[in-house]
């Protein structure tokens, strides 16, 4: 009996040895982070996380605010900052502390200059609205949709931490200089063109003022507002409703044309622009499917050139239209999203209609309060507040 438990012995540590060999000396550990997108499809090579998850892994917890124990009611506004609109109060934000990615869903595999990538988590959609990936068309068998994620900091584009305002007209250089520091922001959203913009005839607004307030220290944010959805429902957006015959092409051509705005104001690539697309009936089908179409246009010629794609838009309507577009693998869909849902505390982590794990790290804004008389350094402007951990703009 003691000659064969000896033998017994030998024999598991031979398997052990053997075991060590082939494994490196070490076990793959349990719970390891899904892989990151293939560079290929931009999509994930394992299964999406479960949406119960409420962690986002790629940031540090204490870079993010938490969500609120109880909250007012919420506000989904219609329309954006130069519009009227419901005008809801929320706490001000405090900037959230940075810290290291841990998870940077970088593509695999070896890249020389990854600033010359696009966003390999959002390829383009097909020019084919009958291809796999265009609206309504299901993405091929074992295709899982895609996450978006990834820190975009891999491909090239800066990013802001902190709080941001937006309103519809630049304030003056004056105006920037006696916010900065006394005010709370650090970033400021400016609408740069689209025949959609309410405030078309910009006072302060020039490519010197680009220079100027990014030397005094602001980060920028640009918003184009182009053609809206056929089912807009704000009436002074009725307007400017885009076509139904061919929404992709649409949205290319005012996609190029963000770009040429974005160049004129010192804007080089790998600068965010953020599509504004008020809010619509998404529920609608056909006016849906041809705004998604208008969308990934859009973002197709945005990137075609160097550039970041962003959108703008109410969570209740263009956010969840987008999330569920995501969810049944459409392509084409932008880097970062800036949803509007006021009377919340700010995050942008906690917004229900996003799929936790959905556009992350680095790529959301919170529009939490709008339409604010605010007073800094004795300078008085309307803004609407956000906190913002995503892409601005790349100055030169």
């Amino acid at each position: 009996m003691a000659t064969k438990n000896l033998m017994m012995r030998r024999m598991a540590l031979l398997s052990a040895a053997l075991a060590a060999v082939l494994t490196g000396g070490a076990l793959p550990a349990a719970g390891a982070e899904p892989a990151p997108p293939d560079p290929a499809t931009g999509r994930p090579t394992t299964p999406p996380p479960s949406a119960s998850s409420s962690s986002s892994p790629g940031s540090p917890p204490s870079a993010r605010p938490s969500a609120p124990q109880s909250s007012p009611p919420q506000t989904t506004p219609q329309s954006s900052p130069s519009q009227t609109a419901p005008q809801p109060s929320g706490p001000q934000p405090s900037a959230p502390s940075s810290g290291a990615d841990t998870d940077t869903g970088a593509p695999s595999g070896t890249v020389t200059d990854p600033r010359t990538l696009t966003d390999p988590a959002a390829p383009d959609a097909p020019a084919d609205p009958s291809a796999p990936g265009a609206p309504g068309v299901p993405a091929g068998p074992g295709d899982q949709p895609s996450l978006v994620r990834g820190d975009p900091r891999t491909f090239g584009a800066q990013i802001f931490q902190g709080n941001a305002f937006d309103t519809c007209q630049a304030p003056s250089v004056a105006t920037m200089r006696a916010w900065k520091g006394p005010s709370p922001f650090g970033a400021v959203g400016i609408y740069i063109g689209g025949r959609g913009r309410a405030c078309p005839k910009q006072k302060h607004l020039s490519p010197d003022w680009v220079t100027t307030v990014h030397k005094q220290g602001w980060k920028l944010l640009p918003l184009y507002v182009g053609s809206q959805s056929p089912c807009v429902i704000a009436k002074n957006k009725r307007k400017v409703r885009m076509s139904g015959k061919n929404p992709y092409a649409q949205g290319q051509r005012e996609g190029a044309d963000a770009v040429r705005q974005a160049q004129r104001f010192h804007m080089a690539k790998h600068s965010a622009i953020y599509l504004d697309m008020e809010a619509y009936r998404y529920k609608h089908t056909a006016c849906a499917a041809t705004t998604l179409r208008f969308v990934q246009g859009w973002n197709s010629a945005v990137r075609a050139q160097g550039y970041i794609a962003g959108f703008y838009s109410s969570a209740n309507s263009g956010i969840a239209h987008l999330e569920k577009a995501r969810a049944a693998g459409a392509r084409g869909l932008p880097t970062a999203v800036w949803f509007a849902r006021w009377r919340v505390k700010p995050s942008t982590d906690n917004e229900r209609n996003l799929h936790p794990q959905a556009w992350q790290p680095h790529r959301r804004i919170h529009q939490h309060t709008g339409n604010k008389k605010r007073t800094y350094g004795g300078h008085t402007v309307t803004v609407d507040h956000n906190l913002v951990d995503a892409p601005v703009a790349v100055v030169v």
